[in-house]
This record gives structure tokens, C-alpha cells and sequence, in this order.
């Protein structure tokens, strides 16, 4: 799933995004409720998990905007605040869930799976670039109609580049979005990964186009 995270503790937010991303997410982290917002504007999020005490509009304000405007994107609030009229103004402001702090990771990862299973809330998507096919609901990846079996990693990052037809990604882009952005692993670790799903796309590996100097292309065609 592509997932909005907006907290701005920054141990917590990078610690969170670290283990989606883990999970095999697409992670975009925003540090206050106005930028949230504005990613959310975009659209194209198959999940928002807002910290309900951040600067700018706070994760009520935000989820109740969101719905004003018409957006279904499944929504999970996270706070400190625990008491009965706290998740109650939580769920009538038009969040899905609610999570109080501090909570435990596989319960975190638990209800975003649950919030990924709710077909009247997350209608499937399959994102598309010549024979590469990538349903974003049941997970599957296809070159041609052939399935092809990936790892978390390596479908995370497939799903960042077919959300990304031919715009050049850097190196930094797809840690921060695929790893984090304080990643201090292998230094070559983008390559090894580019390198593992150019192999398993067999012919359609040719889409991916190493730009020099720059990072990598998802091309139209290979």
C-alpha cells in the first residue's frame, strides 16, 4: 500500500516509517498536518496515519477536512489521548481507527492491515506500464499476465516506480520513500535492489533505465 504518515516526533515518525517500509509499503512521512493535508490533496494514498497532536491543523482538523472534500482515504489516528471523547471526536471527525500511544508495533501493523482488507474503503488498484501489472490490493506482480514472485523490498520498490512513470527517481528519493531517509545500511544497497528486480522482470527489465549521474527511469515500454 502507499501510506501517509504524519507524525512529528522524529524518532517515532522515522521508527514507523523504517517498519512499513519494512512491511513492504510505500511510506511518505509529513512532519505537520499542513503538509499532511497537502499530500493528501494529491491523492493516490491507499491509507493516512495521522498523529492527532502535531503543528499546523491537528489530526482532527485534518481528517474532518479530508471527509468535507469528499476523500475516502482510509484514516487511522494515533494519540496520546486516550479517554472515551477522544475516540469519539476521533471517529466522528471521519477516522476508520483510532490507536492510543504508546503502542505496540505488530498492533500498529496489525490494524493497517485490517484497514487494507476493507473493500469498501480501499476499492483495488492496478497500476499498469506496458506488460508490467501490479495489483495493489491482493499484492501480486505480472510481466505479460506471467506472475512474478518479489520480495517486500523488491515490490515496494516496483510500486514506487510504476507511481512514478518516467520521472527520474534518485537514489536518495527511493531510500527515503523505499528504506528511510536515515538509512546507514550497505551504500549500495538501491543498486542491489534494482539490480534483484531487473532479474526477476526478465525482457521488461529493459523499462527500468539506469539515468547517470541522476538515478533510475520507469520508461513506458521496454
Amino acid at each position: 500500500m502507499r501510506i501517509l504518515f504524519a507524525e512529528d516526533d522524529a524518532p517515532l515518525g522515522a521508527l514507523v516509517s523504517r517498519v512499513l517500509r519494512e512491511e513492504g509499503h510505500v511510506v511518505e512521512w509529513a512532519r505537520d498536518g499542513d503538509a499532511a493535508d497537502a499530500h493528501l490533496e494529491g491523492g493516490g494514498f491507499d491509507l493516512a496515519i495521522l498523529d492527532v497532536m502535531m503543528p499546523g491543523r491537528d489530526g482532527f482538523q485534518v481528517a474532518s477536512g479530508r471527509r468535507e472534500r469528499g476523500d475516502a482515504t482510509p484514516i487511522l489516528l494515533l494519540t496520546a489521548r486516550g479517554t472515551v471523547d477522544d475516540r469519539v471526536r476521533g471517529l466522528d471527525a471521519g477516522a476508520d481507527d483510532y490507536l492510543v500511544k504508546p503502542f505496540a508495533m505488530p498492533e500498529l501493523l496489525a490494524r493497517v492491515r485490517a484497514l487494507g482488507r476493507r473493500p469498501s474503503v480501499t476499492p483495488s488498484e492496478t497500476l499498469r506500464a506496458g506488460p508490467l501489472a501490479l495489483d495493489t490490493r491482493a499484492r501480486r506482480a505480472s510481466v505479460a499476465g506471467r506472475p512474478v514472485e518479489l520480495t517486500a523490498r523488491e515490490y515496494a520498490l516496483l510500486e514506487l516506480f510504476l507511481r512514478n512513470p518516467g520521472v527520474v527517481l534518485s537514489r536518495t528519493q527511493i531510500l527515503d520513500r523505499v528504506w528511510s531517509y536515515d538509512y546507514d545500511g550497505a551504500s549500495n544497497i538501491v543498486e542491489t535492489y534494482v539490480r534483484y528486480l531487473r532479474r526477476k522482470l526478465g525482457p521488461a527489465s529493459a523499462m527500468i533505465r539506469t539515468v547517470r549521474g541522476m538515478g533510475y527511469r520507469l520508461d513506458e515500454s521496454p
